[in-house]
């Protein structure tokens, strides 16, 4: 190549660029249209992401400012009105501000003295595949807690036995309500050992070790 003349290599570079420019408007030719229709998907795709992300935002602007009223209503002991902010929140709002008003429905049936029926909207949410795992298995700790005088022993105790593994968040009420279940049971032995865990574990909420810790005590054992 340091041997030819320089003519020559000049003719070769103009050649091989009328190629490239021959293959470039060749291939423009079979897939521009296609390339055309590309760019404008990616344009109205960052469009309509971006437009997805205002209503996103405006949404969520509306769910929050319709929870904040419902809490008031609550507050001022209104729950007509409470539970219709709630029920078209449950209906419409965005999955994390649906979730939190079927809680505060379920809450609404539990303060107005319907235990059986807050248990069973808690235990409703707990089966929804839909609603997110730390929210089902709180809906399943509040379920028994509501069933806990009337629903069958046996039953409550399956219900929240895989609640009390260490890794779950909601393991230090779970395990509480085990030792009462266990208590009522008969299976005073197993009571007492659960209760003992919980005045001892650090971990524990203080009113659940108070409770646990007085529990035990009570025992005699």
């Amino acid at each position: 190549m340091a041997n030819q003349d320089p003519e020559q290599i000049n003719l070769i570079k103009e050649i091989d660029e009328e190629l490239r420019q021959e293959n470039f408007a060749k291939l423009w030719k079979l897939y521009g249209n296609y390339l055309i229709i590309a760019a404008v998907l990616f344009v109205v795709s960052v469009a309509a992401y971006q437009g997805w992300k205002a209503y996103d935002l405006n949404k969520r602007a509306e769910d929050s400012s319709l929870y904040n009223l419902a809490t008031k209503a609550f507050i001022q002991d209104k729950p007509d009105k409470a539970s219709s902010a709630l029920i078209r929140l449950a209906k419409e709002g965005t999955k994390g501000y649906s979730t939190l008003a079927r809680l505060s429905q379920a809450g609404l049936k539990a303060r107005s003295g319907d235990a059986p029926g807050a248990g069973a909207a808690y235990l409703s949410i707990a089966n929804d595949p839909s609603v997110d795992e730390i929210f089902r298995d709180l809906a399943l700790v509040l379920s028994t807690m509501h069933d806990l005088d009337k629903g069958d022993t046996a039953e409550l105790i399956q219900r929240i036995r895989r609640l009390t593994a260490s890794s779950n968040p909601w393991r230090h009420s779970a395990k509480e309500l085990a030792a009462l279940l266990a208590h009522r049971n008969g299976e005073r032995q197993q009571a007492d050992q659960l209760f003992k865990e919980l005045a001892d574990d650090v971990t524990a909420p203080a009113d659940i070790r108070a409770r646990a810790t007085e529990l035990a005590a009570s025992s005699g054992n």
